[in-house]
């Protein structure tokens, strides 16, 4: 039984996708250690396409506006990945009037985390999107 038990808490992997290093930094340190979980980074939309191909994970932490490829853009193609069907895409953004997070859930987004983040709470904030992933309504 211990063997099973240890089989089903696998850590989940996170990509975190921002053009600014500070960020990713703050996320990726929060994340692994207060959430355990194991993480990954991409500074634009086009890095985190291409890795994707070849990487697979339990969500991405999407940063909205980005240079040259924003997060919309980012988004869209991560949707229209096979590999990627049924991802969630988390999008962190400091644009969150009701009408944007709106637009962003429109869009694809599985939910919107405002910027500034704690990074106190943002493991608990993954962990009740991949919670919700796990058992939908």
């Amino acid at each position: 039984m211990g063997v099973a038990q240890k089989a089903v808490e696998m850590t989940d992997h996170i990509l975190c996708v921002d053009d600014e290093q500070d960020i990713l930094s703050i996320a990726k340190t929060s994340l692994e250690a207060i959430g355990g979980y194991q993480v990954s980074c991409c500074s634009s939309g086009a890095e985190a396409i291409e890795w994707l191909k070849t990487n697979k994970v339990d969500l991405v932490l999407l940063d909205v506006m980005m240079p040259n490829m924003g997060g919309p853009t980012t988004l869209k193609m991560i949707l229209d990945m096979p590999e990627c069907e049924g991802l969630p895409v988390v999008f962190m953004t400091a644009r969150v009037q009701p009408q944007e997070i709106e637009a962003y859930l429109e869009l694809g987004a599985s939910q919107v985390i405002s910027k500034p983040f704690d990074p106190m709470m943002l493991s608990d904030q993954v962990k009740t999107i991949l919670d919700q992933k796990q058992s939908p309504n």
